[in-house]
Protein backbone atom coordinates (compact mmCIF):
# COMPACT_ATOMS: atom_id res chain seq x y z
CA UNK A 1 0.00 0.00 0.00
CA UNK A 2 1.15 3.42 -0.41
CA UNK A 3 3.06 5.69 2.26
CA UNK A 4 -0.48 8.10 2.28
CA UNK A 5 -2.89 4.72 2.62
CA UNK A 6 -5.29 5.17 5.65
CA UNK A 7 -4.56 2.10 8.01
CA UNK A 8 -7.60 0.93 9.86
CA UNK A 9 -6.36 -1.72 13.02
CA UNK A 10 -8.74 -3.98 13.65
CA UNK A 11 -8.06 -5.31 16.89
CA UNK A 12 -8.17 -9.01 18.12
CA UNK A 13 -11.07 -10.27 15.25
CA UNK A 14 -11.07 -13.77 16.57
CA UNK A 15 -11.67 -12.32 20.42
CA UNK A 16 -13.61 -9.30 19.31
CA UNK A 17 -15.27 -10.18 16.52
CA UNK A 18 -18.93 -11.06 17.81
CA UNK A 19 -22.10 -10.24 15.48
CA UNK A 20 -19.94 -9.47 12.72
CA UNK A 21 -18.41 -5.95 13.92
CA UNK A 22 -15.33 -6.66 11.92
CA UNK A 23 -16.88 -5.50 9.46
CA UNK A 24 -16.86 -2.10 10.47
CA UNK A 25 -13.48 -1.94 9.47
CA UNK A 26 -14.54 -3.10 5.66
CA UNK A 27 -17.09 -0.28 6.11
CA UNK A 28 -14.46 2.43 7.00
CA UNK A 29 -12.13 1.23 4.36
CA UNK A 30 -14.63 0.92 1.45
CA UNK A 31 -15.86 4.74 1.95
CA UNK A 32 -12.25 5.91 1.71
CA UNK A 33 -11.59 4.11 -1.71
CA UNK A 34 -15.24 5.16 -3.08
CA UNK A 35 -13.83 9.20 -2.21
CA UNK A 36 -9.92 8.13 -3.77
CA UNK A 37 -8.19 7.46 -0.76
CA UNK A 38 -6.08 4.23 -0.30
CA UNK A 39 -6.56 2.71 2.81
CA UNK A 40 -5.64 -0.80 4.41
CA UNK A 41 -7.22 -2.91 6.67
CA UNK A 42 -4.77 -4.64 9.10
CA UNK A 43 -6.12 -7.44 11.16
CA UNK A 44 -4.29 -7.96 14.41
CA UNK A 45 -3.89 -11.55 15.83
CA UNK A 46 -4.07 -11.92 19.45
CA UNK A 47 -0.86 -12.48 19.91
CA UNK A 48 1.11 -9.90 17.62
CA UNK A 49 1.73 -6.24 19.18
CA UNK A 50 -0.97 -3.57 18.26
CA UNK A 51 0.78 -1.22 15.61
CA UNK A 52 1.47 2.29 16.43
CA UNK A 53 1.28 3.36 12.73
CA UNK A 54 -2.45 2.69 12.57
CA UNK A 55 -4.78 5.90 11.90
CA UNK A 56 -7.96 4.27 13.23
CA UNK A 57 -8.53 1.11 15.70
CA UNK A 58 -11.76 -0.82 15.73
CA UNK A 59 -12.76 -3.04 18.31
CA UNK A 60 -15.94 -5.48 18.23
CA UNK A 61 -18.14 -7.66 21.05
CA UNK A 62 -16.46 -10.65 22.52
CA UNK A 63 -17.39 -13.04 25.47
CA UNK A 64 -16.11 -12.46 29.16
CA UNK A 65 -12.90 -14.85 28.95
CA UNK A 66 -12.22 -12.84 25.45
CA UNK A 67 -12.25 -9.27 27.04
CA UNK A 68 -10.28 -10.29 29.68
CA UNK A 69 -7.33 -11.71 27.91
CA UNK A 70 -8.35 -8.50 25.57
CA UNK A 71 -7.11 -6.41 28.26
CA UNK A 72 -3.94 -7.83 29.04
CA UNK A 73 -3.16 -7.90 25.46
CA UNK A 74 -3.55 -4.10 25.32
CA UNK A 75 -1.68 -3.23 28.71
CA UNK A 76 1.04 -2.07 26.76
CA UNK A 77 -0.41 1.20 26.17
CA UNK A 78 -0.66 1.66 22.17
CA UNK A 79 -3.94 2.25 22.42
CA UNK A 80 -4.13 4.82 24.79
CA UNK A 81 -1.40 6.20 23.02
CA UNK A 82 -3.52 6.30 20.08
CA UNK A 83 -6.13 7.95 21.57
CA UNK A 84 -4.37 10.51 22.85
CA UNK A 85 -2.79 11.73 19.55
CA UNK A 86 -6.19 12.04 18.90
CA UNK A 87 -6.38 8.95 16.97
CA UNK A 88 -10.19 7.90 16.36
CA UNK A 89 -11.08 4.61 18.17
CA UNK A 90 -14.32 3.01 17.55
CA UNK A 91 -15.62 0.28 20.21
CA UNK A 92 -18.48 -1.90 20.31
CA UNK A 93 -20.25 -3.76 23.05
CA UNK A 94 -17.01 -6.14 25.19
CA UNK A 95 -14.87 -3.27 22.84
CA UNK A 96 -16.78 -0.31 24.80
CA UNK A 97 -16.28 -1.95 28.26
CA UNK A 98 -13.10 -2.88 28.07
CA UNK A 99 -12.04 0.50 27.42
CA UNK A 100 -14.03 1.91 30.54
CA UNK A 101 -12.33 1.73 33.78
CA UNK A 102 -13.60 -1.09 35.14
CA UNK A 103 -15.72 -3.98 33.97
CA UNK A 104 -16.96 -7.16 35.07
CA UNK A 105 -16.61 -10.69 34.02
CA UNK A 106 -19.19 -13.87 34.18
CA UNK A 107 -18.39 -14.41 37.82
CA UNK A 108 -19.00 -10.99 38.68
CA UNK A 109 -15.14 -10.34 39.57
CA UNK A 110 -14.22 -6.54 38.85
CA UNK A 111 -11.79 -6.45 36.35
CA UNK A 112 -9.43 -3.13 35.24
CA UNK A 113 -10.09 -2.00 31.90
CA UNK A 114 -7.91 0.49 30.04
CA UNK A 115 -9.13 4.05 31.03
CA UNK A 116 -9.55 5.55 27.59
CA UNK A 117 -12.95 6.19 28.69
CA UNK A 118 -14.59 7.48 32.18
CA UNK A 119 -17.07 4.82 32.82
CA UNK A 120 -17.64 1.86 34.49
CA UNK A 121 -19.55 -1.30 33.84
CA UNK A 122 -21.02 -3.76 35.98
CA UNK A 123 -24.63 -5.43 35.42
CA UNK A 124 -28.35 -4.22 34.39
CA UNK A 125 -30.52 -4.47 37.21
CA UNK A 126 -33.18 -6.38 34.90
CA UNK A 127 -33.36 -8.95 32.06
CA UNK A 128 -30.25 -8.97 29.04
CA UNK A 129 -30.06 -6.45 26.73
CA UNK A 130 -31.67 -8.04 23.33
CA UNK A 131 -33.10 -6.64 20.42
CA UNK A 132 -33.72 -3.22 18.14
CA UNK A 133 -32.01 0.00 19.18
CA UNK A 134 -32.07 3.30 18.45
CA UNK A 135 -30.42 6.32 19.00
CA UNK A 136 -30.67 9.98 18.84
CA UNK A 137 -27.18 11.56 18.06
CA UNK A 138 -25.42 14.71 17.08
CA UNK A 139 -24.52 12.20 13.83
CA UNK A 140 -28.01 11.77 13.69
CA UNK A 141 -30.77 8.64 14.14
CA UNK A 142 -28.39 5.48 14.69
CA UNK A 143 -29.98 2.53 14.44
CA UNK A 144 -28.47 -1.67 15.19
CA UNK A 145 -28.99 -4.09 17.60
CA UNK A 146 -27.96 -4.85 21.10
CA UNK A 147 -26.99 -8.07 22.95
CA UNK A 148 -25.66 -7.65 26.13
CA UNK A 149 -25.75 -7.77 30.13
CA UNK A 150 -24.00 -4.99 31.25
CA UNK A 151 -24.96 -1.60 32.53
CA UNK A 152 -22.37 0.96 31.56
CA UNK A 153 -22.10 4.34 33.87
CA UNK A 154 -20.55 7.44 32.56
CA UNK A 155 -18.23 9.52 34.55
CA UNK A 156 -18.03 13.45 33.96
CA UNK A 157 -15.13 13.32 31.46
CA UNK A 158 -17.17 11.23 29.28
CA UNK A 159 -20.46 12.39 26.98
CA UNK A 160 -22.77 10.07 25.76
CA UNK A 161 -22.88 9.14 22.14
CA UNK A 162 -26.83 9.77 21.98
CA UNK A 163 -30.39 9.40 24.00
CA UNK A 164 -32.08 5.74 23.54
CA UNK A 165 -34.91 6.11 21.46
CA UNK A 166 -35.98 2.32 21.35
CA UNK A 167 -33.94 0.24 23.45
CA UNK A 168 -31.82 -0.06 26.65
CA UNK A 169 -28.28 1.20 25.67
CA UNK A 170 -26.02 1.75 28.55
CA UNK A 171 -28.70 0.44 30.90
CA UNK A 172 -28.34 4.02 32.55
CA UNK A 173 -29.60 7.25 32.51
CA UNK A 174 -31.64 6.70 28.95
CA UNK A 175 -28.26 7.17 27.33
CA UNK A 176 -26.08 4.46 24.41
CA UNK A 177 -22.50 4.95 24.19
CA UNK A 178 -19.85 7.33 24.90
CA UNK A 179 -17.62 9.72 23.83
CA UNK A 180 -14.63 10.70 24.72
CA UNK A 181 -12.05 12.86 23.18
CA UNK A 182 -11.02 10.95 20.15
CA UNK A 183 -12.58 7.67 21.63
CA UNK A 184 -16.37 6.69 20.44
CA UNK A 185 -18.21 3.78 21.83
CA UNK A 186 -21.41 2.02 21.90
CA UNK A 187 -23.95 -1.06 21.97
CA UNK A 188 -25.23 -0.86 18.38
CA UNK A 189 -23.97 -4.00 16.40
CA UNK A 190 -25.26 -4.09 12.50
CA UNK A 191 -22.48 -4.01 11.82
CA UNK A 192 -23.12 -0.44 13.28
CA UNK A 193 -21.00 1.45 10.68
CA UNK A 194 -22.85 -0.25 7.97
CA UNK A 195 -26.14 0.83 9.26
CA UNK A 196 -25.18 3.98 10.11
CA UNK A 197 -22.54 5.70 7.44
CA UNK A 198 -22.90 9.01 8.80
CA UNK A 199 -20.81 7.75 12.36
CA UNK A 200 -18.52 6.09 9.85
CA UNK A 201 -17.85 9.49 7.81
CA UNK A 202 -17.81 11.47 11.43
CA UNK A 203 -14.55 8.72 12.66
CA UNK A 204 -13.24 9.18 8.92
CA UNK A 205 -13.46 12.85 9.02
CA UNK A 206 -11.04 12.82 12.21
CA UNK A 207 -8.07 11.21 9.41
CA UNK A 208 -9.00 12.85 6.13
CA UNK A 209 -10.59 16.15 6.88
CA UNK A 210 -13.73 17.17 5.19
CA UNK A 211 -15.00 14.07 2.52
CA UNK A 212 -16.94 14.76 -0.34
CA UNK A 213 -20.21 13.28 -1.11
CA UNK A 214 -21.05 9.47 -2.26
CA UNK A 215 -23.53 7.93 -3.17
CA UNK A 216 -25.86 6.26 -0.25
CA UNK A 217 -28.77 5.69 -1.95
CA UNK A 218 -28.66 1.28 -1.08
CA UNK A 219 -27.63 2.48 2.76
CA UNK A 220 -30.47 4.63 3.32
CA UNK A 221 -32.72 2.18 1.90
CA UNK A 222 -31.59 -0.10 4.79
CA UNK A 223 -31.76 2.11 7.19
CA UNK A 224 -35.27 3.12 6.14
CA UNK A 225 -36.47 -0.27 6.62
CA UNK A 226 -34.73 -0.80 9.84
CA UNK A 227 -35.62 2.70 11.31
CA UNK A 228 -39.43 1.80 10.38
CA UNK A 229 -39.17 -1.42 12.24
CA UNK A 230 -37.74 0.26 14.93
CA UNK A 231 -40.24 2.74 15.57
CA UNK A 232 -42.89 0.39 15.64
CA UNK A 233 -41.30 0.44 19.53
CA UNK A 234 -43.26 3.58 20.59
CA UNK A 235 -41.57 3.77 23.62
CA UNK A 236 -38.12 2.68 25.14
CA UNK A 237 -38.50 -0.02 27.52
CA UNK A 238 -35.37 1.55 29.42
CA UNK A 239 -38.00 4.14 30.57
CA UNK A 240 -40.23 0.98 31.89
CA UNK A 241 -37.98 -1.49 33.48
CA UNK A 242 -35.03 0.31 34.82
CA UNK A 243 -34.53 3.48 36.98
CA UNK A 244 -31.35 5.57 36.92
CA UNK A 245 -28.58 4.94 38.90
CA UNK A 246 -27.96 6.36 42.47
CA UNK A 247 -25.15 7.12 41.90
CA UNK A 248 -25.21 9.32 39.04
Amino acid sequence: MPESAVRIALVFPALLGTYGDGGNASVLAQRLRWRGHDAEVIDVDVDAALPDQADIYVLGGGEDTAQTLAVSRLADGTLARAAAGGKPVFAVCAGFQILGETFLDGRGDVHAGLGLIDCRTDRLDGPRAVGELLVSSPMGLLTGYENHGGRTVLGASAAPLGHVDTGIGNGDRDVDGAMQGSVVATYLHGPALARNPALADHLLSKVVGELSPIDDREEDELRAERLAAVRKAKRSPWRRQWKPSART
